[in-house]
């Protein structure tokens, strides 16, 4: 077994495979209780929903640990490529990082990403040096074009946000992972450790959950659920299952049985 199995994003190298996010959890505390027991390395952060208008106000940054953690700003909140761009620059210039998860959203009921919207901000963010992960529908070909501008990851949804559905188009994430050249992560939707082992075991690179450990009766049994189900699918994948057959298959031999 390939015991140096790493994420690799950007030149960066990580052990986890899970990404959590800051949102819905009831209180800060079990926010970081969560990503202990997940062991996570990134963490994402919406920069908009910060207030950022007060230096003497502490923000969620205040209470996350810099030197443990990988801090992923997101332009989660922005509605078209004009206010995710501003994020990333904010971002940047804040000292946060270079890193941004790049998020196009104008729906708010459906939460679903701007394809050509999502596009069009990429372009701007990979030509000023940003690391972008792009957040889309379950899209090959965008996902594809995203890749051929220099994005650091695709990250298909599984589901709408905190629907806690699963896996729904299995086959879209499927030919997603066969075409990319860069690393896949299922990002939304996820609800169970079980959804978390099926998208690692068809390929995906990583998981990021927010809603199904924030809002679980107990976030960080839950997080290290969600861990052990991401190591799990990924030893799954890297194992080879055993095809499906339309029949059966008897698990010891009939040669030699006495009749």
């Amino acid at each position: 077994m390939n015991t140096n199995d790493s994420l690799v994003i950007g030149g960066k190298a990580f052990k986890s495979r899970l990404i959590l996010g800051t949102g819905k959890y009831r209180n800060h505390d079990e926010m970081n209780a969560s990503y202990q027991a997940a062991d996570t390395e990134i963490i994402t952060v919406a920069l908009r929903r910060l207030d950022l208008d007060d230096p003497t106000k502490k923000t969620l940054l205040d209470y996350i640990d810099w030197a443990k953690y990988t801090i992923l700003p997101n332009t989660a909140g922005a509605r078209n490529v004009d206010e995710a761009v501003r994020t990333a620059r904010l971002a940047r210039a804040m000292g946060l990082s270079d890193w941004v998860k790049l998020e196009v959203i104008p729906d708010s009921k459906y939460l679903l990403p701007d394809p050509t919207g999502t596009l069009e901000a990429a372009k701007i963010l990979v030509d000023e040096g940003f690391v972008v992960l792009p957040y889309i529908n379950d899209d090959p070909v965008l996902a594809k074009q995203l890749q051929e501008i220099g994005t650091a990851t695709v990250m298909p949804l599984a589901s709408p946000i905190g629907s806690g559905q699963g896996m729904v188009n299995f086959e879209q994430i499927r030919i997603i992972i066969e075409q990319a050249t860069v690393p896949v992560i299922v990002d939304a939707g996820i609800g169970a450790p079980s959804d978390a082992a099926l998208a690692m075991e068809m390929g995906a690179d990583a998981c990021l959950v927010n809603t199904a450990v924030a809002l679980a009766g107990n976030p960080p049994l839950m997080a290290q659920a969600m861990a052990q189900a991401v190591e799990a699918g990924r030893k799954a994948f890297l194992a080879g299952r055993i095809p499906k057959k339309a029949y059966a298959s008897a698990s010891s031999p009939l040669e030699g049985v006495v009749r």
